[in-house]
């Protein structure tokens, strides 16, 4: 049973802002530009820690290692790691644009999984977007040629965005952030990605950045059409999470039964969370595990939060 306060892992990439640092809760970041948070994850490239309780400390990785199962939950014994990660992104120039491989082209590449992800805005300048697919259909060979020409922003859809929008970045969707937006994401922990189109940046070296043609070629969309999606109550539901949004005006009861652990991401306001051990305080920027045998667990305040879960397997 326990309820804890996570500290994230701090990635200052070139093209990040500083509204992460500012208010975000991150003041003791010693960087001006921080690009990521990293909220909620066991991946080597970005360790999250544990601020409270007796993990204090300790990476996430080592407590899930610890104690398995029976605090992340019946729902995520069929994977053989954590399955996701949470971020928050502050996007002060275009994040080069990628794509997804599907599970079976990971699995046979050298990857355990796939990728999908979906981005929750926060916040956005006027005007600011998402690239987010194709605006038409496109064939392989001319897909490759605009990679190779760095003319594809011209056949990418990109969709303006504003706050409390949700949008799912399945495998195979061409997709980036664009500059002016920020985000909370939540994704399948994977690594494998491969860049099509990098907005003419070059790398500390002065040289281009590699893009990955083949992979994208064999692995992209090449359909302007995206799949028409409906969650019911929830944000997003698919096979590797379940995402909701919480509003809490007074007090809020929540509850874990063993099937999954709750993450708590809170994006605006501040209150206290209180289980049968304790309480602590929340404000906006603060991420919080709930164990999957916490049990009965309240919100008092007024705030706002992401809360996602692991669904049992989509059959």
């Amino acid at each position: 049973m326990s309820i804890m306060r996570l500290q994230p892992a701090y990635k200052g990439f070139l093209w990040g802002g500083s509204k992460l640092k500012k208010e975000y809760g991150n003041e003791k970041y010693p960087g001006h530009v921080l690009a990521e948070t990293w909220e909620l994850s066991c991946h080597e490239e970005g360790l999250t820690k544990i601020a409270t309780g007796a993990y204090k400390g300790k990476t996430f990785k080592e407590y899930i290692e610890t104690e398995g199962s029976r605090v992340t939950g019946t729902n995520c014994e069929r994977y053989d790691k954590f399955p996701i990660i949470i971020k928050f992104i502050d996007a002060h120039q275009n994040h080069s644009v990628k794509v997804h491989p599907s599970h079976e082209y990971a699995q046979t590449h050298g990857a355990s999984w796939g990728k999908e992800e979906c981005w929750y805005i926060l916040e956005a300048l006027p005007n600011a977007g998402i690239y987010y697919g194709l605006n038409r259909d496109i064939t392989k060979e001319e897909l490759a040629d605009r990679i190779r020409d760095n003319t594809l922003k011209e056949v990418l859809r990109f969709v303006p965005v504003h706050p409390g929008e949700i949008y799912l970045i399945n495998p195979g969707t061409l997709h980036a952030i664009g500059a002016g937006v920020l985000a909370a994401e939540i994704q399948r922990d994977s690594d494998i990605s491969f860049r099509a189109y990098d907005f003419g940046r070059v790398a500390p070296d002065g040289n281009p950045r590699p893009l990955h043609i083949k992979e994208a070629t064999e692995t992209a969309s090449l359909s302007a059409s995206l799949p028409e999606l409906d969650f019911g109550n929830n944000l997003v539901h698919c096979e590797c999470f379940n995402i909701n949004r919480l509003e809490c005006s007074g007090e809020m009861t929540l509850n874990t039964n063993g099937s999954s652990f709750h993450s708590l991401l809170f994006i605006d306001g501040d209150g206290i969370i209180t289980n049968a051990e304790g309480r602590q305080e929340f404000q906006k920027g603060d991420s919080f595990f709930v164990s999957a045998d916490n049990g009965e667990y309240k919100l008092k305040g007024n705030g706002k939060a992401i809360l996602t879960t692991i669904p049992r397997k989509i059959q």
